[in-house]
């Protein structure tokens, strides 16, 4: 595959973005030369020198907001990590506290923080606005390697060389256990699809997770290489793994299977992907300062040619060359006509009409994948003459017979009239069944069936089993589903009668009708039928997993319409799904908005206007560790404030004890202790011997004016 445009730098290109306004290409290279690109046409609109070279981009090393507002750097000597303006280009933070060298940087999707991880295992989160550290992450025991969020910007993920994953929700400010499963250094991370993740390590093994359940759903096979760069496309269905030795690697997110082992191969090592959803271009950077677009779905004008002409050979050869138009709707056409030529020569067959249908077939005869079901088939189907006349004789254990050699029978008409007979033959006979006088007359109707085996055990318990079968009609007039559901899990011959069929239909009547509820937002209609469908055999999972969601989403409108916040924001914290509902993405929205007008406020140390955002959130329990971080924040600001101005030790030493007595002790209080020993170095305080509470602990009522107090 060859690029559709192409465009040198000159230099490796270790940062690609699309920004919000979906115009704007950002390309930042090794020397740390920032560029505005229209994302079109490739020309140059704008851009700014940093002067940082960077030896070393495995890791990231640089970051810019999707707003274009802020832009993140490792310093050259990997000393510190610095957060600047990128508009005003003027510095905001700079983080020196590693103990060791900057391993990565990042900006969340919302821009509201900076994060810089080091070798020392932690990550730092500085507040954009104020430059102020404001929290910080689990910490690991090894170099964090990477960063990542998901879109929405409620979760963080941090990848390290301690071969674990930390899961942070933002939202919350509440951690999740580590994940761990890999065996080598986790060295990247790339959230899609709302709580998937995919994490890479050193040894090129990919684990696919669910972040909701914390668990592993797919390891990914044919990694060849080091994954040097990740990009998710195509409405987040398809995975592009770039590689040290140039290639693109391509896999399905929705089966994890390898689509291409090699779908490009370019002669430079890939150090950044991006994929542009509105053009379907997948764009890569190299570390030979190349940025090139190629066209994912290539090929694809020739494929409607071929499809309008009947070629499918020609059409299936320029699919091989290009898997991915497999994702096009003009595939999906030949998809349909595949199925439909299938079915009409499933009919022709079964009228005795082979030429004709081998006519049908022929057409796909330079598909290999289709030859094969096409070839099967008409084997298969040589013998059919002789199953009908099978039926015909009454030879039905004959019958049978083929029916087990040639299991594409069971599709035929003639089967199914088969079938119907035995039913309505073990009908009779199980009405005959229930009285002693009748009994040879249940015998006879089945006699023709005793030479099959798989009809031998219903014969036998319609024969013997008269009672449980009255139990089974009685519990279904007084519509004790469960206890029906209990006698066909005990009792298969059951399943044979006419009354299970009456009894699956109309569950899936019932199903049908709670889908139509909730289409319509009938919420408690759709409950009521899911309650009854929770007793019927193979609804029991879907029925209840469906009557959760929705009863969450019934208590949660029911706290909106009740303006009762304080549960719909509990419900939210603890169920992600709500937040994707538009009652609840406003709901968050407002959080947010909240939240970033009270870190403006936190970042002057004023509690009262932090308080006058964030008063109507103190009663929400799964606030409080959110409420935590930024009354800490405030807090320490407090402090600070307190020894730049001269304010007597004493009075600092009391805020610095009751911040440990509220918060406990964490890296920003241990910050501002180093300050402020520098400045009384005859202090007596120890933090380790002073009592201490922790931000997990917090409650509200510990709100006060002032720290110091």
């Amino acid at each position: 595959m060859k690029p559709i445009q192409s465009k040198s730098i000159a230099k490796p290109v270790i940062l690609m973005k699309i920004l919000d306004d979906k115009k704007r290409l950002v390309v930042i290279d090794n020397e740390t030369t920032v560029r505005f690109f229209d994302k079109e046409d490739l020309s140059l609109q704008s851009g700014f020198k940093a002067g940082v070279v960077h030896k070393h981009y495995a890791t990231p090393v640089v970051a810019f907001s999707n707003d274009a507002e802020y832009f993140a750097l490792i310093s050259e000597d990997e000393r510190e990590s610095r957060l600047f303006n990128a508009k005003n280009k003027k510095l905001i933070a700079k983080v020196d506290r590693h103990h060791g060298a900057v391993s990565a940087v990042a900006i969340d999707p919302l821009s509201r923080y900076m994060f810089s991880g080091g070798d020392d295992g932690k990550t730092f989160a500085i507040d954009v606005e104020s430059g102020k550290l404001i929290f910080t992450l689990p910490p690991h025991a090894d170099t964090i390697n990477d960063i990542a969020f998901s879109a929405n910007g409620n979760w963080v993920a941090v990848a390290s060389y301690d071969r674990k994953i930390s899961v942070f929700n933002m939202v919350t400010m509440v951690p999740k256990e580590k994940f761990k499963a890999h065996s080598a250094p986790v060295m990247k991370l790339k959230f899609f699809q709302k709580n998937r993740l995919l994490s890479i390590d050193k040894n090129s093994s990919a684990i696919i997770w669910d972040i909701y359940a914390s668990k592993v759903l797919k390891r990914l096979e044919g990694i060849h290489d080091d994954v040097s760069a990740i990009a998710v496309g195509i409405d987040e269905n398809v995975l592009f793994l770039g590689t040290k030795l140039g290639y693109i690697i391509v896999y399905d997110l929705q089966t994890y299977e390898q689509i291409s082992r090699s779908y490009i191969k370019i002669s430079s090592p890939i150090t950044s992907l991006v994929f542009d959803e509105d053009k379907k271009n997948l764009i890569v950077g190299t570390q030979d300062g190349f940025l090139m677009y190629y066209d994912i779905f290539e090929g694809i004008d020739k494929l409607q040619e071929y499809l309008r002409a009947k070629e499918f050979s020609s059409f299936q050869k320029v699919v091989n060359d290009n898997p991915l138009l497999a994702y096009t709707k003009v595939f999906d056409l030949l998809s349909n006509f595949w199925e439909n030529s299938l079915k009409k020569a499933k009919e022709l067959l079964q009228n005795g009409e082979k030429d004709k249908a081998q006519k049908i077939l022929s057409q796909f005869s330079h598909i290999p994948s289709k030859n094969r079901i096409a070839q099967k088939l008409l084997r298969d189907y040589e013998e059919f003459p002789k199953f009908l006349q099978y039926i015909k004789d009454g030879k039905l254990a004959l019958a049978y017979g083929l029916l087990n050699r040639y299991p594409a029978y069971k599709e035929t008409k003639a089967y199914k009239a088969l079938e119907a007979r035995w039913k309505k033959a073990l009908a009779a006979a199980q009405k005959y069944a229930l009285n002693q006088k009748t009994m040879q007359m249940a015998k006879d109707i089945l006699a023709p069936y005793r030479g099959i085996s798989e009809k031998t055990m219903f014969v036998q318990d319609v024969l013997t089993k008269s009672e449980i079968y009255k139990r089974f009609k009685n519990a279904m007039a007084k519509k004790e589903f469960k206890v029906c559901f209990d006698l066909v899990k005990k009792n298969p011959f059951l399943r044979e009668l006419p009354e299970y069929t009456t009894l699956m239909n109309f569950a899936d009547s019932l199903f049908i009708k709670a889908q139509k509820y909730m289409q319509e937002g009938d919420i408690h209609s759709a409950i009521k039928i899911l309650r009854v469908l929770q007793d019927f055999e193979g609804f029991e999972d879907e029925a209840k997993k469906y009557m959760l969601s929705l009863e969450q989403k019934a208590k949660f409108y029911a706290a909106l319409t009740q303006k009762d916040y304080d549960t719909a924001y509990e419900m939210m914290d603890k169920e992600e799904s709500l937040i994707e509902t538009k009652e609840g993405s406003a709901l968050q929205q407002r959080w947010n908005n909240d939240l970033q007008k009270a870190r403006h406020f936190a970042a002057q140390g004023d509690v009262s206007g932090v308080r006058s955002v964030l008063k109507k959130y103190e009663t929400i329990p799964s606030k409080f560790m959110a409420l935590a971080t930024i009354y800490a924040f405030t807090y320490i600001m407090q402090l600070e404030q307190a020894l730049d101005q001269g304010v007597e030790r004493a009075r600092i030493e009391k805020g610095i004890k009751n911040y440990l007595l509220d918060f406990g002790l964490t890296q920003q209080i241990e910050d501002f202790f180093e300050k402020f020993k520098a400045k009384y170095p005859d202090t007596k305080l120890n933090l380790e011997l002073l009592k201490k509470g922790s931000l997990s602990m917090w409650k509200p009522l510990k709100i006060v004016e002032s720290i110091l107090d």
